[in-house]
């Protein structure tokens, strides 16, 4: 079992950043790869990012490459998404997931078993 608690969203003008922060419990966090999705309101969730157990592989969503990172830090059990040249239509509800996978990525979110609640950010023009 595993748990997800998200958190570092919140309200920046347009242009601006975010780093999103996402905590997992288990000692065994690098077994599994974790992705970054989004809702915005009255749209179905979308694909962010995501990132292999070991971190050696990433692969993002057309719309935020060259302007969203993920990385992650086993030591710390955390998985972030920095957030940059935010614009409005990346308003939304922020949420990590996490799936068994040393070395390979998903961006599929019906193969993610573990959700965690969400982080709000509003990107104001």
């Amino acid at each position: 079992q595993v748990q997800l608690v998200e958190s570092g969203g919140g309200l920046v003008q347009a242009g601006g950043s975010l780093r999103l922060s996402c905590a997992a419990s288990g000692r065994t966090f690098s077994y599994y790869a974790m992705g970054w999705f989004r809702q915005a309101p009255g749209k179905e969730r979308e694909f962010v990012a995501t990132i292999s157990g070991y971190g050696g592989t990433t692969y993002y969503a057309d719309s935020v490459k060259g302007r969203f990172t993920i990385s992650r830090d086993n030591a710390k059990n955390t998985v972030y998404l920095q957030m940059n040249s935010l614009k409005p239509e990346d308003t939304a509800v922020y949420f990590c997931a996490a799936r068994p996978g040393r070395y390979d990525y998903q961006y599929n979110e019906n193969q993610y078993n573990y959700w965690g609640q969400g982080t709000q950010v509003t990107v104001s023009s």
